[in-house]
């Protein structure tokens, strides 16, 4: 008989775990901010949101390998904190991240995460990572992703109402997957929008600052909204035909972006419907105007854009798969790289029966 130490590094080797079978004695990775700049500044960003995009359509097709469950959400008048799990058979992710819209008047990001992936065969950790950084970018590839699928393929003028600190992965991300050639941009802040102009002139993107939503809406092939708005930063009268919609900013109840007589006569993409309809713009109009989840549509079981005149939406809250598809890309990569510094989180033991032994 096979012993249980054999079995279980038959199945890490079958199943390509990254971990050595001596690391499951204590090695984790923990990758600072430091580590995904030093990342980024070595394969470039534009590669990793490659990367990140051709992964997340993998993933996506592949759905139905993953467990997938609604993220635990705690909501307070101020902002939300949630929990969002996600498991394959071989890696978990679990990533905690905040939305706090008034942060930036105190200096603060509205948005920041820590992220955990961990060995499944074992429950052992793998890595600890910074998880800000890394949302950013894995929003904008999902997004980029949807993009692909749902917009008219000579789309050149992208719209982006909302120039916060998701904005220019948002434009970098849709120029992978779209030959933009105009990007139209508006904020109420008029510090983030020149800081928006900026950084994108930086990136090689020429912006048109407008002085209104209107303005961005109707002159959009792709509308991006990423506000904070708790209202309608986007009226139906706006929209022309065949634009297709991303709606980003939306990720809590009450808090939408866009006029439900859009998504009335839109055909609607989403991430996870039961996640969508308490937190994305489908809290307004219900659960029979969504026409498919993203995985659908990728797998091919759902059509994407058929026609050149319909107005296609994807609304978007973020999904924990979106956060084990870039954790597991950059543990890959931190470890070939030789970046992050090993932390010690579990007891090694001689007897793993004997944990009292390390405190007496």
């Amino acid at each position: 008989m096979m012993s249980e130490e054999y079995m279980l590094l038959q199945y890490t080797i079958t199943h390509g775990i990254l971990m050595s079978f001596d690391k499951y004695h204590g090695g984790c990775l923990l990758v600072e901010v430091s580590d995904v700049r030093e990342l980024v500044s070595r394969v470039g960003l534009t590669y990793l949101m490659d990367e990140c995009i051709e992964n997340l359509r993998e993933a996506f097709k592949n759905w139905k390998r993953f467990r997938i469950v609604k993220r635990t959400s705690f909501y307070y008048p101020f902002g939300v904190v949630e929990i969002m799990p996600v498991c394959s058979k071989e890696y978990c992710a679990i990533k905690i991240v905040n939305g706090h819209p008034s942060n930036p008047e105190r200096g603060l990001l509205s948005v920041v995460a820590t992220g955990m992936l961990i060995d499944v065969p074992t429950g052992y950790p793998l890595m600890i990572s910074e998880a800000t950084l890394l949302t950013a970018i894995r929003t904008a590839a999902t997004t980029a992703l949807a993009t692909d699928y749902l917009s008219r393929k000579d789309s050149i003028n992208l719209g982006i109402i909302g120039t916060g600190a998701q904005s220019e992965f948002l434009c970098l991300a849709i120029n992978r997957v779209r030959s933009i050639d105009r990007i139209l941009a508006y904020d109420i802040d008029r510090r983030a929008l020149e800081k928006f102009r900026k950084n994108l002139k930086r990136m090689d993107f020429n912006v048109e600052r407008c002085s209104s939503s209107k303005e961005v809406a109707q002159g959009s092939d792709i509308l991006t909204t990423a506000t904070t708005c708790r209202g309608r930063a986007v009226l139906a009268d706006w929209i022309p035909e065949g634009v297709h919609i991303n709606a980003i900013g939306g990720d809590a109840p009450g808090k939408t972006e866009l006029d439900p007589a859009i998504l009335k006569r839109a055909k609607i993409v989403v991430e996870y419907k039961e996640q969508a309809l308490v937190e994305g713009e489908v809290q307004n109009v219900g659960e029979e105007c969504i026409y498919a989840e993203l995985w659908e549509v990728v797998a091919g079981l759902k059509k994407g854009r058929e026609s050149r005149e319909e107005v296609t939406v994807f609304d978007s809250v973020g999904f924990a798969l979106e956060d084990l598809v870039i954790l597991k890309m950059v543990y890959k990569l931190v470890k070939k790289l030789n970046l992050g510094r090993e932390v010690n989180l579990i007891p090694g033991l001689a007897d793993p029966k004997n944990l009292i032994e390390l405190l007496l």
